[in-house]
This record gives structure tokens, C-alpha cells and sequence, in this order.
């Protein structure tokens, strides 16, 4: 692989979960790395020092050209998202902000100023409520917001691709996990929630029954073909899946995360999960098929859940427990709003 091939990347959203551990592994490539990230959802602390890191807020149309102007790069991977699915339907206007608008306000400078390749970061939540296992070839039929937009950056860099000549790979990855994980954002992240509601002492919650199925995807797994499909010259308007096959239910992981975090079964019994109605619009099985990725990528998912969950929760006792981050006020609260985020219970 030839991690020359392109001067100046950049990686968004570069303080965050994902993009945190892109950069680490772009730089240790030997990669030219500009990063950057409003915080909303990211920290310093995950901030590689090595790279060339701006706080930005990708909001600011001209603040984002003028930044995009100065560093000219030649390869972006986008990753800075509002990537609360379920609470879109709460805030559908900042959704479309952060996810849709913020995108052309960065892409549409970058080829201005001879963008070569944007591998752009969406989501297994395109695919909707079809039957799984979720394959590439499959229409995208969004069921949230947040879908929509990440529907409508699909499609938008396909036909400005088309139009302005750059290169562009879509990779769709699903339910990532592992250090780092923002465990204080209410609206998202199943397992860092769960694991942040027992270092408090408490026990968390699950949405309906919790039999609704999806499968996990360690860090770790995840990041090296996403950084190897942005410098892969056979991957043109390619869509591909990042995830592992074996789905699991919400009930199954909870089990395994209680069991990793008390050994003890007498200690388990008083952190059994409590029960809530189903979240609006919440797709019941999601999970994706991977052939494409091991076609493309050679990608081999190396992790089991478990062991995951075990490097995960080593971090997570280093950190501790995070005071939840909610949002002043929803653009849409109603009686449909999840009791967790009316009575902050998260």
C-alpha cells in the first residue's frame, strides 16, 4: 500500500471516536495529517499530537472554505457526523446541519481546490427496515433523519464526482465499539452507555423488548480497511459494508457486558436492565453482509465480541464515569420523546 500517494489528508471529525484511531493509523503510516473537529462529540485527549489538528465547526460555511483554501487536501476522509439516529427524529433540523449541509460545505471548497479522492464515512442506517443481512446492491430506503442525510451525502458526492472528476469510496460501517467510544452522549451508543450507567452504580436501559438484533464491529477491526480504501486505486463509486456477520440481540449483549463487568453472578443480580417502550422509527434487526469488504479490502474481522467488551471496559474503569451530555432543549419534544432523555435518566 502506498501511503505517499497523496501529500495532505485530511480526516474530520479527527478528535472523535473513529476519527481518532483513523488518524493514529494513517500517521503511523507515515501520512501528512490534518485533523479536525468542533468537539461537540470528540475530546483533546484523543487527539493525536503528531497531527495538524484545528478545532472547526463545519457549520461555518466561510470558516470551513477559508480552512480548506489554506490546506488544499488532496484526500479527505469524512467522518465528522451528528450521528444520533434515534434522537434525529427529535432534532431533525441539526441533524441535516451537521450531516448534509456541513458535508457541501466542506466538499464543495475541496474541489475548488483540486480535491483528488473523498472517502466518505455513512451509515448501515440507509438501508432502512429491509431484511437482513443488508447487502450494497440493496436501495436505500431511510426510516430516520438521520438516514436521510446520510442518503442524500451518498448521492450528492455521486453526481458532483461525476461532474467536477474526483475519486470517491463510500464505506458504510455498523455499530463500532471499543476505547474511546463517547460514553457520554445520551442519544447514542448502546455499549458505551451501558457501560457508563454501571461505573455509576446503576443499572441502564433498554428500548422494547430487547430482542432486536445487530451485530458489533470492534475498533480495531474496523479502521485499518477504512484508512487502506482511501488509497486503493480499484475502489472508484464504491459502496462497501464494514462490520462483522454475527448479529446478536440487545438482551445477549447486555448479558455479556454485565458478566465482563461483575464476575461475581450475586453481584449482577441488582443491575438487571430496565425495560422501556421502543424508540420512534427504531429499525428491529439491523446488520450488514461483509463479502464485499473481504472481496475488496481483504477484510477479516479478527475480534470477538466479548474480548472486545473486555479492552473496552479496561479503558473505560481508566476514564470513569462521564456526566451525560444532553442537549438544552430538543427542536421537537413531544409525548413520543423517550422517557430517558425527558427525565434524563441516561
Amino acid at each position: 500500500m502506498n501511503y505517499n500517494k497523496y501529500q495532505r489528508v485530511l480526516v474530520t471529525g479527527a478528535a472523535g471516536f473513529m476519527g481518532s484511531h483513523l488518524v493514529d493509523y494513517l500517521i503511523a503510516k507515515g501520512c501528512n495529517v490534518f485533523g479536525l473537529d468542533d468537539l461537540s462529540g470528540g475530546y483533546m485527549r484523543n487527539v493525536n499530537p503528531k497531527s495538524q489538528f484545528t478545532v472547526l465547526d463545519l457549520r461555518d460555511k466561510q470558516a470551513t472554505a477559508d480552512y480548506i483554501n489554506k490546506i488544499k487536501p488532496d484526500l479527505i476522509y469524512h467522518l465528522a457526523a451528528d450521528a444520533t439516529e434515534g434522537r434525529s427524529q427529535f432534532t431533525p433540523q441539526e441533524c441535516t446541519e451537521r450531516n448534509y449541509f456541513s458535508y457541501l460545505n466542506l466538499l464543495i471548497p475541496a474541489i475548488k481546490n483540486g480535491l483528488k479522492k473523498m472517502l466518505l464515512t455513512s451509515s448501515m442506517s440507509v438501508y432502512g427496515n429491509q431484511e437482513p443481512p443488508f447487502t450494497e446492491s440493496m436501495p436505500t430506503r431511510p426510516e430516520d433523519i438521520y438516514a436521510i442525510s446520510k442518503a442524500s451525502m451518498e448521492q450528492a458526492t455521486k453526481i458532483l464526482a461525476e461532474v467536477h472528476n474526483f475519486e470517491f469510496t463510500v464505506i458504510r460501517p455498523h455499530n463500532v465499539y471499543g476505547p474511546r467510544q463517547n460514553k457520554a452522549d445520551p442519544y447514542r451508543n448502546v455499549v458505551g452507555i451501558f457501560i457508563n450507567k454501571l461505573l455509576e452504580n446503576k443499572p441502564y436501559y433498554i428500548y422494547g423488548d430487547g430482542n432486536q438484533k445487530r451485530a458489533f464491529t470492534y475498533i480495531d477491526d474496523c479502521v485499518p480497511p477504512m484508512a487502506e480504501a482511501g488509497f486503493m486505486d480499484n475502489l472508484h463509486q464504491e459502496i462497501i459494508n464494514i462490520g462483522p456477520e454475527e448479529e446478536i440481540t440487545i438482551n445477549e449483549l447486555s448479558n455479556i457486558i454485565l458478566e465482563e463487568f461483575f464476575p461475581q453472578a450475586e453481584d449482577r443480580a441488582k443491575f438487571d436492565p430496565i425495560h422501556l417502550p421502543d424508540r420512534p422509527q427504531e429499525v428491529k434487526n439491523a446488520f450488514s453482509s461483509n463479502q464485499k469488504a473481504k472481496q475488496l479490502l481483504n477484510y477479516e474481522p479478527k475480534t470477538p465480541l466479548r474480548d472486545g467488551l473486555r479492552q473496552m471496559l479496561v479503558w473505560a474503569r481508566e476514564v470513569g464515569y462521564e456526566q451525560p451530555k444532553y442537549l438544552d432543549n430538543l427542536e421537537l419534544e413531544t409525548v413520543d420523546t423517550p422517557r430517558t432523555w425527558k427525565e434524563r435518566l441516561i
